[in-house]
């Protein structure tokens, strides 16, 4: 039996979600400390005007898991102090675009104690 949440969305017989969205949580220009409020929208976008040190706040509790789709407009034009809680692939942090649009995405199965962070798309303008 399916369940409708709002509008079009609904779970089906097997408990997966049709039809749904994510609330953007739209920083605009960003520099300095910044911190990306899960509980404002798991899709995050912001455009780096100057240096910035990044805090993830509000994951979903632990033995839950959660994440959030991160669009940085030039990042590689100043320095990303990510939160020492990113854990990345072969332990680098991704090179980001100058002059462009970079797409991350960060997991965490543990409220926060730990993130998995991945470039997934790098200029995609």
């Amino acid at each position: 039996m399916a369940i409708k949440i709002s509008g079009n969305t609904i779970i089906d017989d097997n408990r997966c979600l049709i039809n749904y969205g994510v609330v953007h949580n739209a920083l605009g220009n960003v520099s300095g400390a910044t911190t990306i409020n899960l509980q404002l929208g798991n899709y995050v976008s912001a455009t780096a005007t100057g240096n910035i040190t990044w805090t993830f706040s509000n994951p979903v509790p632990a033995a839950n898991a959660c994440g959030f789709i991160f669009e940085l407009t030039n990042g590689g034009n100043h320095t990303m102090t990510w939160p020492n809680t990113v854990r990345w692939p072969n332990s680098i942090a991704p090179t980001l675009s100058t002059n462009g649009i970079d797409v991350l995405v960060f997991i965490t199965d543990n409220a926060g104690s730990d993130w998995r962070g991945a470039l997934a798309m790098k200029n995609s303008v």
